[in-house]
């Protein structure tokens, strides 16, 4: 049942974040100011460390490298250098089913504040804030519709926006796909002092999806839309850039063989570029964005 993996999840997460060692801080690169609202971190749950180090090496040529020497079953993730995901195996408590998955990680102002808000949400906390030495503070939530997350509160300042395009294989957009798009989108509205604004999408079919963005200032910081399936779950899916539809096609024709799962081919999207989803060896689904340097830069949408 949901309420099973979530129950694990929150087991699972809670290990992870109660070993008593320092995670290195999310990034160097910054003025000491905290950006509330914004994507600040990404953590892969994986039933599939070496699999999944393989896939990713090989797709975008992520680098893992183990913090094992300091007692902790995680890796932080670079791209060319610089950190952008960590992952945390899966291990040690018996689910009845795999749950695998991405967890991204926004930041804000105060953690104790985002239970509050969470909760009178109808929300869950999967595990009460906690610090993780040099990362800050961290507490994971299933919000009202179930999608996970989990929030950090850096003691040394969040990651500069950048006034370039992300290279391939990092971290381009976040989007909430949710059973309740008004409920969501004020939620973390408010945990991020964020402004949300309605978009109307329509699918090739004609009908129309649900659609809005959060912005912070003019910063466009994430966007929350109604279910692609009514059955699925809710869920935040991270994105990643791909620099062309050739580039696209290519990554996706070399998925299978490394051991991962395209799930939805590629697609053009209204908003610009094509989009695909795809699972890597734990079964973790991520999206592949294109979005040329002829683009605007996602913040600025």
């Amino acid at each position: 049942s949901s309420d099973l993996i979530t129950l694990t999840l929150g087991l699972v997460l809670a290990a992870c974040s109660s070993i008593q060692y320092n995670l290195p801080a999310v990034s160097g690169d910054t003025d000491g100011n905290r950006r509330a609202g914004k994507f600040i971190w990404h953590d892969l749950i994986s039933d599939d460390p070496k699999g999944t180090e393989a896939f990713y090496g090989a797709l975008f040529g992520w680098e893992f490298r183990s913090l094992e020497l300091l007692g902790a079953n995680y890796w932080v993730v670079s791209l060319d250098g610089t950190p952008i995901a960590g992952m945390v195996e899966q291990s040690g408590i018996a689910a009845q089913r795999d749950i695998s998955q991405w967890m991204s990680v926004i930041s804000v102002a105060d953690a104790d504040d985002a239970v509050q808000r969470v909760t009178d949400a109808g929300g869950r906390v999967l595990r009460e804030p906690v610090s993780i030495g040099d990362r800050g503070v961290i507490a994971v939530f299933a919000d009202a519709q179930g999608a996970h997350f989990a929030t950090l509160t850096t003691p040394a300042g969040d990651p500069l926006d950048s006034d370039s395009l992300p290279e391939e294989g990092a971290f381009l957009w976040h989007e909430l796909w949710t059973s309740d798009v008004a409920g969501a989108a004020d939620l973390y509205a408010q945990l991020g002092g964020l402004d949300v604004a309605t978009l109307s999408s329509e699918r090739a079919d004609g009908s129309e999806i649900e659609f809005r963005v959060l912005r912070s200032d003019k910063l466009t910081r994430a966007g929350v839309r109604s279910l692609p399936d009514p059955e699925m779950p809710s869920l935040w899916m991270p994105y990643l850039r791909v620099e062309s539809i050739d580039r696209l096609e290519g990554l996706l024709l070399r998925v299978p063989e490394l051991g991962g799962e395209v799930l939805v081919p590629a697609m053009p999207r209204p908003a610009g570029g094509y989009v695909s989803v795809i699972a890597g060896p734990s079964g973790a689904p991520i999206a592949l964005q294109t979005w040329g340097s002829d683009q605007p830069l996602i913040k600025d949408l």
